[in-house]
């Protein structure tokens, strides 16, 4: 079984607001919205289109203010990006002219305090580049350049440098949402296999329903915008999950029932 832990929170969002202005127009993108996620949670957020969810990811990496409220990391005010954090998103956004291990190594040279000790350094982080690219089946293609691997390819490479820090807390904005259905339903298993060898903490935004119950040990639910949380649901299933288990009627009832919680916000 996978109850939420009883650590204390590591990110809390307390009556969080945003506005902004885009095209001329007032947009209220989040309203009075609390969240609090526990060290080693793997929470999924899903909801319509526009009602925020990128936005959260934002507020908790510290790329975007409140309007108004508060984001907290380990009971400290977010002020600015944390180097905590790591991130990958729907686009890998690699660099073409760095191999695979390259660019998993990019934030090791950015980040401190890995930036001052990577010269120094710099073996003992390719190893531990190249265990994480091992551990996603990429071990005979670390020296290729992007444009030599498939779409399923680069984004192991993106999760791996999202990790390679080993931040507190992964956000990740629908990473395999541009990929065909079999490269992401396989990487499904391999963010599995990555989260329950680190047990860091995992903010998944997707419209995936059965991605996020695959996932997830708790998936949140949004209205519509401006973004509220209206529902959360336990995914109370053994680990690992396979995709044999997406087939079974528990698996199928709880995918149907947050369904049924997102029509709700649709009307």
């Amino acid at each position: 079984m996978n109850p939420i832990p009883t650590a204390p929170p590591c990110m809390e969002l307390q009556n969080v607001s945003l506005n902004y202005f885009s095209g001329g127009k007032y947009v209220h993108a989040l309203d009075d919205l609390s969240l609090s996620i526990r060290q080693g949670e793997f929470v999924a957020i899903a909801g319509p289109s526009g009602c925020g969810k990128t936005t959260i990811l934002k507020l908790v990496a510290g790329l975007l203010p409140p309007t108004k409220g508060q984001v907290l990391i380990d009971g400290r005010p977010v002020k600015g990006p944390q180097k905590n954090v790591g991130m990958a998103f729907q686009n890998p956004i690699l660099l073409p002219w760095r191999s695979a291990l390259e660019n998993v190594l990019l934030p090791l040279e950015i980040v401190q305090p890995h930036r001052q000790q990577f010269r120094d350094n710099r073996r003992a982080y390719e190893e531990q580049a190249l265990r994480l690219l091992r551990t996603v089946g990429l071990e005979g293609f670390t020296d290729r350049p992007p444009y030599e691997l498939s779409g399923g390819m680069q984004q192991r490479v993106s999760l791996c440098r999202a990790l390679i820090h080993q931040p507190e807390i992964l956000v990740l904005d629908e990473p395999f949402a541009a990929l065909d259905a079999f490269t992401r339903e396989e990487l499904w298993g391999v963010l599995q296999a990555l989260w329950m060898d680190r047990r860091c903490t995992v903010i998944l935004v997707t419209h995936d329903l059965r991605e996020a119950a695959f996932l997830a040990s708790r998936v949140c639910v949004m209205s519509k915008r401006p973004g509220r949380l209206v529902h959360e649901t336990l995914i109370d299933l053994p680990r690992p999950r396979s995709l044999e288990n997406t087939f079974e009627p528990a698996f199928v009832n709880l995918v149907h029932r947050i369904y049924g919680h997102i029509g709700e916000v649709r009307v």
